[in-house]
Formats: C-alpha cells, sequence, structure tokens
C-alpha cells in the first residue's frame, strides 16, 4: 500500500471513529439542574438520537467529587412513548446526584409552559370513606368505579362498537388501511443505550470516556415502560430496577408476562400511588409472584400520576435517587427508607411499605 493510500485510509478511519464518538448537540437545563451537588442538564447526541440524555453539565467534575465513575440508568417512559416529558423533571433531578441516564425519546426542549401542559388538571388522589377514587382538575373520575358503574361503561362500549359495526357495512367498501403500531418505542431500545454507553465509555475521543460505570447500571420505567423494564431485566448488565407505577400482574405485553419474573436478579424497588394507581393490582400481583428476590413496594395516595409534575419530581424523585444511591453507590444509610419501619413512619407517615427477602 503507497503512501497515499495509507494516509486515505487513516483519514476515513478517523472519520469512522469521529462519527462513532458522543457528540453533544443540543443541551437544556430543566428546573436550574436539580437539588443535587452536580448541576443537570439534559442533552441530545448526534450518535444517539433515539434517546435523551439526563446528566451532571461537567462530567470531569462529577466524577471526581462523587469519588468514582458515574452510575448508569436506562428509562422507557409510561404509555410506552417515545419521549420522557413526562418524567425530565424527576430524571433530571436524580441526575443531579451523579447519574447519567438514558432516556427512550429523542431530544426535545421541554420548557415549563409545555411541561404544564402536560400535567394540567392534575391533582392529588381523594379518598371518601365509602371508595377510593382519583380526580382530575377538570372532574374526570380515573379511579376506582363501583361495580354497577364498570356494567354500565361495558354496556355503553358494547352499544358504540355494534353502532360503528352497523355504519360500516352500509358505508361503501375501502381499502383498509394499516393499522398503527400501538407503541412506537421497544424495549430492545434500553439494551441498545447500554450497548451505546459501553462504546462510548471505551472510545478515547468520546465525552463518556473513563466516566462511567458500567458495573453499576439501573433500569427503570413507569406504567408501560416498567412492562419494557421487565422485558430486559434479565441482561446480567442491569444491577436493579426501578418500576414506577407499574407491574405485570396477569397481563401480557411488550412481550412480557408474569413468567418473566423468574428471569429477574436483581434487588426490586415498586413505587406506586396506591389503590387508585391503575397498576395497583399487577404490581401486588408482582410482588406476590416474586419469590427469592429481594424485593421492597412503597405505596403513596397519589395515583398513577406520582409527583412527576411536582417541583424536582417531588417525592417519588425522592425515593428513587435514595433506591439507586442505596443500589448503586453503596450508601448503605439510604436503605432506611426501604427497611426501617421507625424510619418511614416517622417521614412518610401515610405511605405504606412492604418488604421481604432482605
Amino acid at each position: 500500500m503507497n503512501t497515499k493510500k495509507i494516509l486515505a485510509f487513516a483519514a476515513a478511519v478517523a472519520v469512522s471513529c469521529a462519527l462513532c464518538s458522543a457528540q453533544t448537540t443540543q443541551v437544556q437545563v430543566i428546573e436550574n439542574g436539580g437539588t443535587g451537588p452536580y448541576k443537570s442538564v439534559a442533552v441530545g447526541d448526534e450518535s444517539l438520537p433515539t434517546h435523551i440524555i439526563y446528566r451532571p453539565q461537567n462530567l470531569e467534575a462529577a466524577v471526581a467529587q462523587n469519588g468514582g465513575k458515574l452510575p448508569v440508568i436506562v428509562y422507557a417512559n409510561g404509555a410506552c412513548v417515545n419521549n420522557s416529558l413526562e418524567m425530565s423533571r424527576l430524571l433530571s433531578e436524580v441526575a443531579s446526584y451523579g447519574y447519567v441516564i438514558l432516556a427512550i425519546g429523542p431530544y426535545e426542549e421541554y420548557s415549563d409552559e409545555k411541561f404544564y401542559n402536560q400535567w394540567k388538571g392534575v391533582v392529588k388522589g381523594s379518598y371518601p370513606s365509602t371508595k377510593e377514587v382519583l380526580v382530575m382538575g377538570n372532574g374526570e373520575r380515573v379511579f376506582a368505579y363501583t361495580a354497577e358503574e364498570r356494567e354500565a361503561q361495558r354496556l355503553e362500549r358494547e352499544a358504540a362498537r355494534a353502532a360503528a359495526a352497523a355504519a360500516a357495512k352500509k358505508a361503501p367498501k375501502k381499502n383498509a388501511a394499516p393499522a398503527p403500531a400501538p407503541f412506537r418505542t421497544y424495549p430492545k431500545q434500553m439494551l441498545e443505550a447500554i450497548d451505546w454507553i459501553t462504546d462510548q465509555a471505551a472510545t478515547k475521543t468520546s465525552e463518556y470516556y473513563h466516566m462511567v460505570d458500567l458495573d453499576k447500571i439501573a433500569a427503570m420505567g413507569q406504567s408501560c415502560g416498567g412492562a419494557q423494564t421487565l422485558a430486559v431485566a434479565h441482561d446480567p448488565r442491569i444491577k436493579t430496577c426501578v418500576m414506577l407505577n407499574t407491574g405485570i400482574g396477569e397481563n401480557s405485553m411488550q412481550g412480557v408476562d408474569k413468567n418473566c419474573l423468574e428471569s429477574l436478579h436483581t434487588p426490586m424497588f415498586y413505587m406506586i400511588g396506591g389503590p387508585v394507581d391503575i397498576a395497583y393490582k399487577n404490581a401486588q400481583g408482582d410482588y406476590d409472584n416474586i419469590k427469592d428476590l429481594p424485593i421492597v413496594m412503597a405505596n403513596s395516595l397519589d395515583g398513577h400520576s406520582g409527583t412527576y409534575y411536582e417541583k424536582n419530581g417531588g417525592p417519588y424523585a425522592v425515593a428513587a435517587r435514595k433506591w439507586l444511591d442505596w443500589q448503586l453507590k453503596g450508601k448503605v444509610g439510604e436503605s432506611a427508607m426501604f427497611l426501617d419501619d421507625e424510619y418511614e413512619a416517622k417521614f412518610y407517615p401515610a405511605w405504606t411499605f412492604v418488604r421481604k427477602n432482605w
């Protein structure tokens, strides 16, 4: 190979390596970067367009002050949607305590107005003496209904289906359009994110080079994203799972059912919104079906919406961060929230905690 060819080949390799390296192209600050010691940012990266990254703004300083490389979290969204807007406050808050979070969904600008519109009308759960109920700000009742109300809803849906079928028979036939995909995301995106950050940690030209601890990876998901978390939780690189307002129960979705619980190998934390949370029954089922692994389930009175709309993600962000600090950073003192009855009664009197296999 002559000199010109050698130089051309070297240049091609350099270009190829550059394209593989992390290239932050967009940056925004959410809620002043969180309350943690490392002000966080949400960034878009040219080499990972399918995800948004929540992380300390200054990675080198965070690693130095943290006393070591930063743990990694892969996150899947509620409703399995392709953006993390509803959780942007919680994710930004957790990142400010020294975590690199790879959330499914491309980079988007999350202005305060956009965030508040997402949660417009959300209020906390109300527990009358006769039954539990979650009421939105617009007066809509989310859960739970009486048996009579559920039956009336079923009959109403059946009548609507019958009317639609009758109308379709009368309408001229057209070529049926393909049904839209039920979700725009898939569980494997969580593993793809782990693969990406693994490559970045080994690439000298990447800003993540020697910045992340690949032995400390958590998977976290909310609602439908929890099913996606269970779908990948068997991966040995994942050391713990955080399940927010979610559970598989007797259902089957995102390629998993209750049999997937048998392949779990890490401590599990379920953060649920009490009986008004539509995931409550499924989460209870998971708790019962997980036989041997350490598991904690906390129930608040906030319903399926948690406290994600509150400042810095509210108490749910605190609970998630304390669990991760304990499981990934070895901060044993944070275990009090999950294992100490007196601590729980003093600081979270409205919450209930259950645990087993510790």
